[in-house]
């Protein structure tokens, strides 16, 4: 007869825990943790490379952190407090950072001036500077590059004068490994698909598909064109499918439909509207914090589920609407409906360390969301600020007086209309600086990594099939942490209770 678990005990004698309430046995191990498998899932067609999803919050996730979170594996969630073409722009960004297939390259035309480009460039926040240049017809007759701008010493001059002519070109359809050989033996850097009237259908990047190649980029999460993969947060209603019309129009590879409470009348009227209007797009909704919820939202298509109601470290719902579910609890029971019908749980909040993540992914979430081990970063959005001597990030709750009275992307989120009439249900703080994104996440993946090979689990499935856990007092948790000495140098992976 099967063991029962410490959360099935602690469930049937009413108890729901969180991550502080258990700590993961260690088992037999024939692994190594730098041989472990640590990729997930955010939605059905969406893997990860590593289990991290960065947080929809303005404080959290905009290109910046997305970019760089996909560079390393994971996936960002681009925040709503935004206009719904700022927020397409932010995931453009996204997007066109790599180049390995640019299904729909910025063209410009051969009448357009130098100056009138480079402004365009500076509006948009281009970070690339090649342009098919087309003509009236809008067939293809030449290609401007970083080359082609830095030698024109007059801004006056049209494209036609400056322009590169007599360029490579390919029919649409050719793989990038062909691509690639035809590039390298031509030693061009630009690759325009046309059709058989000269029109532009697509253009490689040279630089980007080496990198795909070669291998140089394999911890990058990619999509099937070699661009880096990056979801966007939306709300409910007509608005929120209109937003979604945008983002899909710039690549988005996953919609999130962010609520504070994802079991409502609107929320399933969005999702099902979604599904059918953008074939093919995945659609993730929270937030749920039971197993029935779960159930009623993959019935009506949901592809991923956001778990965390009030966990998160600038919430307060539990302490304003007395609603929530300590988190460990509710991943667990969640998460065991979720994975009969195949659909991933996203554990949402409540992460204070590396080992929380191994304990969510060991009860059955498929991936992490991240805001405030991930806020306070190079790569986070606002400012660095000095106080008393140290650096400093503000990280705020979407539900902060500040983020609502600012922005309708926050009252909705809570359900809230009247900007002059709200119930906060989040703080604003500061956040000590952390540094570059890269750092963290290398001590957050060895944290889990190094969980993994304590239970001997080579991949997810098998943590998930191998762990097990003890319930701990709150001496236990005393214990677990440093005690009975004065820290004299912070260690980079833990910075106390």
């Amino acid at each position: 007869m099967r063991k029962k678990s410490a959360l099935e005990r602690a469930g049937e004698e009413g108890f729901a825990l969180t991550y502080d309430d258990v700590r993961l046995r260690s088992g037999f191990s024939e692994m190594m943790p730098h041989e472990v498998n640590v990729c997930g899932r955010f939605s059905r067609n969406v893997d990860l490379k590593i289990p991290i999803v960065s947080a929809a919050m303005d404080t959290v996730t905009e290109h910046g952190m997305a970019i760089e979170l996909a560079k390393l594996g994971g996936l960002g969630i681009v925040h709503k407090n935004l206009s719904s073409e700022k927020q397409a722009k932010e995931v453009a960004k996204v997007k066109l950072h790599l180049n390995g297939f640019i299904e729909k390259p910025v063209c410009v035309f051969e009448s357009d001036d130098v100056k009138s480009i480079l402004a365009r460039m500076e509006e948009k926040g281009f970070d690339f500077q090649s342009f098919p240049v087309l003509n009236d017809n809008k067939e293809l007759v030449g290609l401007l590059a970083g080359n082609d701008f830095e030698f024109c010493d007059d801004e006056k001059l049209l494209a036609r004068d400056v322009m590169t002519t007599g360029i490579l070109t390919a029919k649409k359809g050719v793989t990038i490994e062909a691509a690639y050989a035809i590039m390298k033996e031509r030693k061009k850097k630009i690759l325009p698909l046309v059709d058989d009237s000269n029109r532009v259908l697509g253009m490689y990047v040279f630089s980007d598909l080496k990198r795909i190649i070669t291998g140089s980029n394999e911890s990058y999460n990619v999509d099937e064109n070699g661009r880096l993969r990056v979801g966007a947060a939306i709300g409910v209603g007509d608005s929120a499918v209109e937003r979604a019309e945008k983002l899909v129009q710039k690549g988005v590879d996953v919609l999130v439909v962010d609520t504070a409470h994802g079991d409502s009348r609107a929320v399933y009227d969005t999702l099902r509207r979604l599904k059918d209007k953008f074939f093919g797009v995945d659609v993730v909704v929270g937030n749920v914090s039971n197993s029935d919820s779960v159930g009623r939202l993959i019935e009506a298509g949901a592809d991923g589920i956001k778990v965390g109601q009030g966990p998160g470290s600038i919430c307060t719902t539990r302490i304003v609407a007395g609603i929530g579910r300590p988190q460990l609890s509710a991943v667990y029971e969640c998460a065991k409906i979720a994975l009969e019908k195949g659909v991933p749980i996203c554990a949402d909040g409540g992460l204070k360390n590396s080992g929380d993540i191994t304990i969510a992914l060991a009860v059955g979430a498929s991936c992490v969301m991240m805001g405030g081990m991930l806020a306070g970063t190079e790569e986070s959005p606002g400012k660095t600020i000095f106080l008393d001597g140290r650096p400093w990030k503000i990280y705020r709750g979407m539900g902060s007086l500040g983020a609502m009275r600012g922005h309708v992307g926050s009252r909705e989120r809570y359900n809230q209309i009247d900007e002059n009439k709200l119930v906060p249900e989040g703080v604003e703080g500061k956040i000590a600086y952390k540094g570059e994104l890269a750092n963290i996440i290398f001590q957050y993946v060895g944290g889990l990594r190094s969980g993994m090979g304590y239970v001997g689990a080579k991949n997810l499935l098998e943590l998930r099939e191998k762990g097990d856990f003890d319930r701990i007092s709150s001496s236990g948790l005393g214990e677990s942490h440093p005690h009975d000495v004065s820290i004299l140098k912070d260690a980079p992976n833990y910075r106390g209770k």
